[in-house]
């Protein structure tokens, strides 16, 4: 089954809270006799996991700590900051931050600043703006290494580590923990030695190498038992969960969570007990145990529903909609799975509600509602096209301003070899008006010079013409799998003359064109069970694949995701039905070898003659590959490993276009529409050591 939802866990800051710590800080507040450093200490500790708490707190000693020392005022900002976040005033919390780094650069002081500008890093993660928040927690790093402050400088390490992780630069991620780590062990207490472990395993977690997570975290429970903080181990505990579940040690991963949940019930983190209580529906999900599984995302409503964690209250929804529609309570299920669909849609989270969609049709083709299955794998195409688009949109805006940086650069090259030309002209006339016997060298100097700079350019306009080439080979290819991408076949298919092709093979039989639009079934599985390598290996070889089993006169496309597209300019008009069939059993014998586990895979397939031209009117290709799209749904609703032509339409009397493009199964039901079906002869999917 598709993996459930899980809680999203917040990237940095794990928090630590001891609960004599909170009972002493409690008793440090009626007396008002500690320290304002020692207060705000304190405080600190109790904002990790309950800034409701702290934050009352923070207000009772704002006036003191404006009017104490800079570093004092400085932690109180920044704590503020933090309280505001957690209880979900982002833009309080973002002018919080601002004050900060205003109060930072009027006194000079680089630990309050690094402290104002991270926090707003954080907030822009929040916001998905992560290439702000990443230049904003690397300029924190740069100036937190100029002070002395051991507790902002691991953390501000940290960070900077994880954002490095977030671009997918994992080397330079590990070698700055490892630097952090290294700098933690000589100069921090045991706090900061389990963040930053804490941390380390949660990158090793990112780059799939479970063992060397698993250390880490064993060091980290050592350095927790020195603390006596509930907090720290729970946090830690959450950690192991995600690589037990990961590693597919799901009885570790339970075992691990519930302990989490028991300590965070203990000193009142509600926020991480929620996130808790969707991780325990989770797994128990993946343990197909779907009492405990819905029993434990009902709880996960309650608890985000009572602190107005929306991401949370949605995942929860999502998990409980799994658990009912796995159990047979349909109309329940697909309640459930709306509202956190709802949800995801209010958030924007597009990507995350992609790949909920696809979870969702899932869910349904399981419990039998294809229909409604069919329907969640267009809501999920749809979006697909549109982040592709974006995607692709972004890419070209990337490479046009890389080109006329390229092109500034070259001009203003340009511009100072002709400045010194000009210089050079200059010299020449006041030496013509000193020393006229001189005249002759100096005129051949400045052709000497006039040709080497002529030469360069030329040089230049050759190497622009080089790297000219090489983009516009790169913006017809897919990286991955070197076929063609979507652009160049959109471009192709503008200016594709219908009628180019038509004519008798050498048997006399008519010849057409054809579309067929293939997708890998259950790739995601593929992804979730053997990890994203596995996935982009089965990709690589299926585009082998298919230049195998086609023509080299026939155009293959990659056309997003797991989906290829093959168009065939020229082909008996009888011969599509074995084109399917060739391709469904020439991918399904084909072998991927990835990390000494043999996979095989099977894909599903829609495919149409080209044009197609219902009441004799031929369709824009357009139209024609979303009717294909449509067919290969239908290939996928009735079973996968099989693909569904579309040879005719009939009867155009009693219907239209539009309603075949509405429903095309209930089209040829209704005998409108006349479909080719070729079954696959190989399982679905297949792997071996």
């Amino acid at each position: 089954m598709p993996a459930a939802r899980t809680s999203r866990q917040p990237r940095r800051r794990t928090a630590t809270l001891l609960a004599s710590l909170l009972l002493a800080s409690s008793c440090a507040w009626a007396q008002a006799a500690a320290p304002l450093g020692e207060r705000l200490a304190e405080i600190r500790e109790i904002n990790r996991f309950t800034p409701e708490r702290a934050l009352p707190m923070l207000l009772r000693i704002e006036t003191e700590a404006r009017a104490g020392s800079v570093e004092d005022a400085g932690e109180m900002l920044a704590q503020l900051c933090v309280a505001y976040q957690k209880v979900g005033k982002q833009e309080l919390a973002l002018a919080t931050c601002d004050e900060l780094i205003a109060f930072g650069r009027a006194h000079q002081n680089n630990a309050a600043l690094a402290k104002g500008l991270v926090r707003k890093g954080y907030i822009k993660y929040d916001r998905n703006e992560l290439s702000a928040s990443h230049e904003l927690i690397w300029e924190a790093e740069r100036l937190a290494n100029t002070t002395d402050d051991v507790e902002l400088r691991v953390r501000v390490g940290v960070s900077a580590a994880e954002s490095f992780a977030e671009e997918g630069n994992f080397p330079r991620a590990l070698e700055k923990m490892q630097a952090t780590l290294a700098y933690t062990r000589q100069h921090g207490g045991p706090v900061h030695l389990v963040i930053v472990l804490n941390s380390l395993a949660r990158l090793y977690r990112q780059m799939r190498e479970y063992d060397k997570g698993f250390e880490a975290l064993a060091e980290a429970l050592v350095a927790a038992e020195k603390t006596d903080s509930p907090g720290r181990l729970a946090t830690l505990k959450s950690t192991e969960y995600g690589l037990a579940v990961e590693s597919g040690q799901l009885e570790r991963a339970l075992k691990a969570q519930t302990a989490a949940l028991a300590l965070e019930r203990q000193i009142g983190a509600h926020a991480l007990a929620a996130r808790s209580l969707v991780n325990l529906s989770d797994c128990y999900l993946r343990m197909r145990d779907y009492a405990h599984a819905a029993s434990y995302a009902n709880q996960a409503i309650a608890a985000a529903s009572a602190i107005n964690d929306e991401n949370g209250l949605a995942t929860a929804r999502v998990n409980l909609g799994q658990a009912y529609l796995a159990t047979g309570r349909l109309a329940e299920g697909k309640r459930s799975f709306e509202a956190g669909l709802a949800a995801y849609e209010k958030n924007g989270d597009k990507p995350e509600l992609q790949t909920v969609l696809a979870e969702y049709g899932s869910a349904l083709e399981r419990a039998g509602d294809y229909a409604g299955a069919v329907q969640a794998y267009h809501r999920e195409r749809s979006l697909s096209n549109e982040l592709f688009e974006k995607r692709r949109q972004k890419a070209m805006l990337e490479l046009r301003e890389k080109y006329d940086a390229d092109k500034k650069q070259r001009q203003i090259v340009l511009l100072e070899r002709e400045n010194q030309v000009k210089s050079v002209e200059i010299d020449n006339r006041r030496l013509q008006q000193r020393v006229w016997w001189l005249l002759v060298v100096v005129f051949a100097l400045a052709s000497l010079v006039v040709g080497l700079l002529y030469r360069k350019v030329r040089h230049a306009n050759a190497q622009l013409y080089l790297k000219n080439q090489e983009l516009k080979q790169q913006s017809v290819r897919d990286p991955l799998t070197g076929l063609y991408n979507r652009r160049h076949f959109q471009d192709f298919m503008r200016g594709h003359r219908v009628d180019e092709k038509r004519g008798a093979g050498t048997s006399g039989e008519a010849m057409v064109s054809a579309l067929f639009l293939m997708d890998v079934d259950h790739f995601k599985h593929i992804n979730d069970t053997w990890g994203h390598g596995a996935g982009d290996a089965v990709l690589i070889r299926i585009a082998e694949s298919l230049r195998e089993i086609l023509r080299e006169t026939d155009m293959i496309v990659r056309w997003g995701g797991e989906e290829f597209l093959a168009f065939l300019p020229a082909i008996p008009a009888s011969g599509l039905d074995e084109v399917a069939r060739r391709l469904l059993n020439g991918i399904s014998e084909t072998s991927i070898e990835f990390q000494g586990t043999t996979l095989s895979v099977n894909v599903s397939i829609g495919f149409a003659p080209y044009p197609l031209a219902p009441a004799g009117k031929p369709l824009p290709w357009e139209r024609a590959v979303n009717l294909v799209d449509m067919a290969l749904y239908m290939a996928k609703g009735h079973g996968r490993n099989r693909a569904y032509g579309v040879r005719g339409f009939a009867n155009f009397g009693r219907t239209s276009m539009e309603e075949v493009e509405q429903n095309l199964e209930q089209a040829w039901r209704a005998g409108f529409v006349d479909l080719s079906i070729v079954t696959g002869g190989y399982p679905e999917l297949r792997a071996s050591a």
